[in-house]
């Protein structure tokens, strides 16, 4: 049973990270081709643009991604696992609950943007502002309920289909850019328009394509209240602590571009912030949120394809582990699920801080994007890059936790992470800039992941440190060999202006890096490259934790 188990981890994470590298593939190519259409900071429309999609992509990733997903996820599983009816009767009751909380959100919120409007319209950027948000917050309907029939899908070992059903907003907003804005009009204001209403047409569609594989697999409509209403108040009970330990980095981020918004320079030209009285000069320049929105899109690459992807598939295990009382097996999974996310985003990390400059070039400097604009967003990616490792190791450390059904230890560690990126974005955003803002969340995700890790450790005990201190020394010398052999090659390569040589000042450092950790690694005998690859777990197994887990009947 365990062996099979293991099987289906391994085989799920495959698929979500292939799906995850065919959406993040395309979020690339869809970011350089806004980036060309909108630039970064010509007249504040891409910050405005970046600011009003974080507030339904926040929802999505709170609600449907995020705590209702972890919360819901280990009871529908042990409904499953006892009975396929009761099973069906809570996803019903709760995709109507969800769908009609979502509406009353979505209209009490483009409420407040139309009294927002006429209060603050006159503000400058904020008619923007407040326009694109009112587009785009219906995207919150659709996208929270695609992410809960996803969640439900991954309950019945399904993960190919939610996998790829976010490569639909990527075609959607190509589309648009492509096909749509450039020939409608040369005005900046509404080619941003008509990237909003692409949006809220994928929300739709990538819930659309998800009902009727949930259908194949088995699901049913039956609402049934009276059933049902034990296991609802058990996800509702777990949601709110889940929420601030799930998507902590993402509010950071959400609050950085808001800061970012704020303390911006307006195009009028004033160097004072008026709602500071006067005193206090702008620390930041026009197009900072659209700077941050840039970076951190570059380190979610590594996130989605290693941190999100060991979570999503992980957690199921994880649930039933909890659920049958076997914590020894749990800590392995969970170990094993980390050792994973370091040995690959550790490297993922330092690559993205040392090719920053050249890659900046490559993916932005187009179109509207300057050589300016160029340099600071490769700024941004030098500070998100050093805490790939945390973000990635988060989510799946947090769901060991959920799976144990304690929820008040991450939000505790939230809270902490969420204070200490106020007091350092303070502390950094005058002498660094949006630099400073990215630099915070990055030092905040490494608290929040130690924080995490200790209280764990202390409360179970079933860690398996000896085997994460092995992998961490392995990554680390691999990763340091595969530093300087990538920074030497970037002395030596000329950085020019020109496809092929922008190409170039990416790949070969690139390459050349890939196969020094490979090498390296492999040399230092890391058990992870038989973990990644083989086909049978069984055989790939290289500690004695998780030779004794696959021994048991």
């Amino acid at each position: 049973m365990a062996s099979v188990e293991r099987t289906q981890l391994f085989a799920g994470l495959r698929v979500t990270s292939f799906g995850t590298l065919a959406s993040r593939l395309l979020g690339m190519v869809r970011d350089m081709a806004t980036a060309a259409l909108l630039g970064l900071s010509g007249d504040g429309v891409m910050d405005a643009f970046v600011v009003a999609f974080r507030i339904p992509n926040l929802f999505r990733r709170l609600f449907g991604e995020g705590a209702l997903a972890a919360s819901y996820l280990p009871v529908l599983t042990d409904r499953l696992e006892r009975n396929r009816q009761q099973a069906w009767q809570l996803a019903s009751v709760t995709l109507v609950w969800l769908a009609v909380i979502l509406a009353g959100v979505t209209i009490l919120a483009e409420a407040g943007c139309a009294i927002a409007w006429r209060l603050y319209g006159d503000a400058p950027g904020m008619k923007l502002l407040l326009g694109l948000s009112a587009v785009m917050l219906p995207y919150l309907f659709f996208i929270c309920l695609a992410a809960q029939v996803s969640g439900t899908l991954h309950a019945l070992a399904h993960f190919s289909t939610p996998a790829l059903a976010p490569t639909l907003l990527n075609i959607c907003w190509l589309a648009a850019i492509w096909l749509v804005a450039p020939q409608l009009t040369d005005d900046k204001q509404l080619q941003a328009y008509v990237l909003a209403s692409a949006v809220l047409v994928a929300g739709a569609l990538q819930l659309a394509v998800q009902l009727p594989v949930l259908r194949q697999l088995g699901f049913r409509f039956d609402y049934n209240w009276q059933a049902s209403r034990d296991g609802v108040r058990q996800i509702v009970r777990s949601m709110g602590p889940m929420t601030l330990g799930l998507a902590i980095t993402q509010i950071n981020s959400f609050f950085d571009s808001l800061l970012a918004w704020g303390l911006a320079a307006p195009a009028d030209g004033a160097e004072s912030i008026a709602w500071l009285g006067g005193a206090v000069s702008y620390p930041l320049q026009q197009g900072a949120a659209a700077a941050i929105y840039y970076g951190e899109r570059l380190y979610q690459f590594p996130l989605g394809l290693l941190g999100m992807a060991v979570a999503t598939v992980i957690f199921p295990a994880l649930s039933r582990h909890a659920a049958r009382g076997q914590h020894d097996r749990l800590g392995e999974d969970l170990t094993l699920g980390l050792r994973l996310v370091l040995f690959l985003g550790v490297p993922a990390g330092a690559g993205l801080v040392l090719i920053s400059e050249p890659l900046a070039r490559l993916l932005f400097q187009h179109g509207e994007f300057t050589a300016d604009d160029a340099t600071r967003v490769a700024r941004m990616i030098r500070c998100y890059g050093i805490g790939v490792w945390a973000y990635c190791a988060a989510p799946v450390v947090v769901r060991g936790y959920y799976a144990l059904g304690d929820q008040k230890t991450p939000l505790k560690a939230g809270f902490a992470a969420m204070l200490a990126n106020l007091i350092l974005n303070a502390a950094l955003v005058w002498p660094l800039a949006e630099a400073g803002l990215a630099l915070s969340t990055s030092l905040a995700a490494m608290l929040q992941t130690g924080l995490l890790l200790l209280l764990f450790s202390r409360r179970l005990g079933v860690l398996g440190w000896a085997d994460l201190g092995r992998t961490g020394a392995v990554t680390a010398a691999s990763t340091a060999a595969m530093g300087l052999v990538g920074y030497a090659s970037l002395a030596c390569i000329p950085q020019a202006p020109g496809w092929s040589d922008e190409i170039a000042g990416v790949l070969i450092p690139l390459a050349l890096c890939s196969a020094v950790f490979a090498v390296t690694s492999r040399w230092l005998r890391a058990p992870e490259w038989e973990l990644l690859l083989s086909r049978n777990p069984r055989a790939a197994q290289g500690t004695q934790s998780e030779t004794s887990e696959l021994k048991r009947p």
